[in-house]
C-alpha cells in the first residue's frame, strides 16, 4: 500500500516537473521562425517514420493488442502522412493578409499541451500529437495509458532526440514514465498546461473535460456500416472484412455492425464468408457477449484487439482456423443486446433491412445507442441514398465505399490525417473535426478600419434625430412648467372635492 502511495507521489512530481520543463522550453521555442519550426518537425516525422516497424512491434507486445504490421501502417500515418498534410500550414508570425478586408492574421501558440494516449493506438497517437503540437509552437507532455507507457515513452524519446538534433529546446517534447491516475490528473490541471488532447476511454475523456481548460476529447464510435442494393457487393465485402480485421479492430471508427439491404444481404454474406468472415450461431453469439462485456455493459479489456481464435478460446466455442472476423446476426439494438455495442475487437454485428429508409433507421439506433457524432460507413453508388445518409445522420464523418478504420483517420480519404476524431457537440466534444495543428493554434487578428463610423457615434454629432416625428430635444422649459402647473391644479381640484 505504501509502495502504491509512493508511486502516486512520484507520478505527481514527474507531471509537475515535465510541465514546468515544457513551459520553459516553449517560452524559448516561441521565438523560433517558421523555417526552424518546420525543420524540427520534419526531423521528428522522419525519425518516427523510420522507426515505425520497431515501435509498432513494441506496442503490440507491450499491450497485447492488435497486429504489428498494421500498427506500423498507423505509425506511417502518425508520422509521414500527418507531416505531409500539415507541413505547408503557416503557424508562425503573419499567416495571412486580406488587404480588401483590412485583416492581418498572426499565428499564436496555445502553450503546453497535455496529451493522453490510449493503449489501443499508442505509438501512432504519440507521433501525431507531437507533430501537430510542435508545428503550432506548443510544448507537449504525453501521459500514456499504463499498459503502453514503455512504447509511448520510446516513441517520444525517438522524436525528442531527432528534434534536439535539429535545434529543438530540451524539454519541449516529453512523456511520463511513472503512470498513475493522480499523476495524469495533476498534469491536466497544472498551471502550465494550456490545452488537453484526450484520446482514450470515456471516463478519462470526461475527466479531461472537467479540468476547466480547453480540451479536445473523443466519444465512443459505435459505427454502423450500411450496404445498399446499389453497392458493388464484392468490393463492399472485401472492404468490410479487411477493415474489421485491421489491427484486430482497435480503431474507434471500425465498423461495428453491417446493416445489409435485404435484396443483396445473401450475396454480401456469401462474399464475406469467402473472405474469412465466420457467422456465429445464437449460442456462440451469447458466449461471445459474455466474454466481451460485463453484465453492466463494460467492455472486458482482455477481449480488446484479439484475433477470432483467441476470442473463441475465451468463449469456449469452435471456429475455423482461417476465420478473420466473427459476425453475429442480431435483431435489436440496446442494452438487451450486448453485441450491438462498440466492440474494439474482431466481432461484427449483422442486421438486415428492406430498403435504405429502414437501413437508415437501424443505423440511427446504433448511433444513438453509443456513437453520437462519430462515424458512419455507407457502400452505395446511388448518390441520392448517399446524400440522404449524409443529411440525416448525427455523425461528422460519413465514409463512402471505403474502410471505416483507414478512411476515418485520413489514410484512404482526403480527411485530415488524425488519431483524434472529434464527435462534435452531439458527442460531447468541442469539435467534429479530425483534430490537427490548426486546432492548437490561436489566431490574432489585426483589423484596420475600413468603414466610416456613423455620424451619431461621434463627439461632435448634432442632436439626436426625433423619434416618431417628436422633438428629439424634448419639451422646452416653458412647456415643462405648463405641464407641471396643470398636474398641480388637477391634484388640488381633486382634494377640494373630498
Amino acid at each position: 500500500m505504501a509502495q502504491d502511495y509512493d508511486h502516486d507521489l512520484q507520478s505527481i512530481q514527474e507531471a509537475r516537473a515535465l510541465a514546468e520543463a515544457a513551459y520553459e522550453a516553449q517560452q524559448e521555442f516561441f521565438r523560433f521562425s517558421q523555417e526552424q519550426v518546420d525543420r524540427i518537425c520534419e526531423a521528428m516525422a522522419g525519425a518516427a517514420y523510420r522507426e515505425s516497424a520497431r515501435l509498432g512491434q513494441m506496442a503490440s507486445e507491450e499491450t497485447g493488442y492488435g497486429v504489428p504490421r498494421h500498427k506500423m501502417l498507423k505509425n506511417h500515418l502518425g508520422s509521414k502522412l500527418v507531416w505531409e498534410a500539415i507541413k505547408d500550414i503557416k503557424t508562425v508570425g503573419v499567416i495571412s493578409r486580406d488587404p480588401a478586408r483590412g485583416i492581418v492574421e498572426i499565428g499564436w501558440p496555445m502553450g503546453v499541451v497535455a496529451a493522453l494516449s490510449p493503449s489501443t493506438n499508442p505509438t501512432s497517437t504519440v507521433m501525431y500529437k507531437t507533430l501537430i503540437s510542435v508545428k503550432a509552437r506548443n510544448g507537449i507532455v504525453h501521459a500514456p495509458h499504463p499498459a503502453a507507457y514503455k512504447c509511448c515513452g520510446e516513441t517520444a524519446r525517438v522524436m525528442a532526440e531527432a528534434g534536439a538534433t535539429a535545434g529543438m529546446p530540451a524539454g519541449l517534447v516529453s512523456c511520463m514514465s511513472k503512470i498513475s491516475l493522480p499523476g495524469t490528473q495533476e498534469l491536466m490541471k497544472h498551471k502550465r498546461i494550456a490545452v488537453i488532447l484526450a484520446t482514450g476511454g470515456s471516463d478519462m475523456v470526461r475527466v479531461a473535460h472537467s479540468m476547466g481548460k480547453p480540451a479536445y476529447g473523443v466519444g465512443p464510435g459505435n459505427v454502423p456500416c450500411y450496404v445498399d442494393r446499389s453497392a458493388d457487393i464484392k468490393k463492399a465485402a472485401y472492404t468490410i472484412v479487411s477493415s474489421k480485421a485491421f489491427d484486430n479492430s482497435v480503431i474507434c471508427a471500425t465498423e461495428q455492425a453491417v446493416v445489409a439491404d435485404k435484396p443483396i444481404a445473401a450475396q454480401l454474406r456469401t462474399e464475406m464468408e469467402r473472405l474469412g468472415a465466420y457467422f456465429v450461431n445464437p449460442d456462440q453469439a451469447a458466449a461471445l457477449a459474455n466474454v466481451l462485456f460485463s453484465p453492466t455493459g463494460v467492455i472486458n479489456p482482455r477481449s480488446v484487439g484479439q484475433t477470432p481464435q483467441t476470442l473463441a478460446q475465451m468463449a469456449g466455442i469452435q471456429i475455423p482456423a482461417e476465420a478473420r472476423i466473427l459476425v453475429a446476426p442480431l435483431s435489436k439494438v440496446g442494452r438487451d443486446e450486448p453485441l450491438s455495442r462498440e466492440k474494439l475487437t474482431t466481432v461484427l454485428g449483422w442486421y438486415e433491412a428492406d430498403g435504405w429508409e429502414a437501413g437508415c433507421e437501424r443505423c440511427l439506433e446504433m448511433i444513438r445507442f453509443g456513437g453520437r457524432g462519430h462515424t458512419l460507413v455507407i457502400h452505395a453508388t446511388d448518390e441520392n441514398v448517399i446524400l440522404q445518409f449524409g443529411l440525416e445522420k448525427p455523425v461528422f464523418r460519413i465514409l463512402v465505399n471505403t474502410m471505416g478504420t483507414l478512411g476515418s483517420v485520413g489514410f484512404t480519404t482526403n480527411l485530415m490525417p488524425a488519431m483524434t476524431l472529434g464527435s462534435g457537440g452531439v458527442g460531447g466534444s468541442i469539435s467534429g473535426d479530425n483534430i490537427t495543428t490548426t486546432h492548437l493554434l490561436n489566431i490574432k487578428r489585426v483589423a484596420y478600419g475600413v468603414n466610416n463610423p456613423p455620424a451619431e457615434a461621434m463627439v461632435d454629432a448634432p442632436a439626436a434625430a426625433s423619434v416618431a416625428g417628436g422633438n428629439s430635444a424634448g419639451p422646452s422649459q416653458a412647456e415643462v412648467e405648463t405641464i407641471v402647473r396643470a398636474v398641480i391644479e388637477e391634484v388640488l381640484g381633486r382634494k377640494g372635492g373630498y
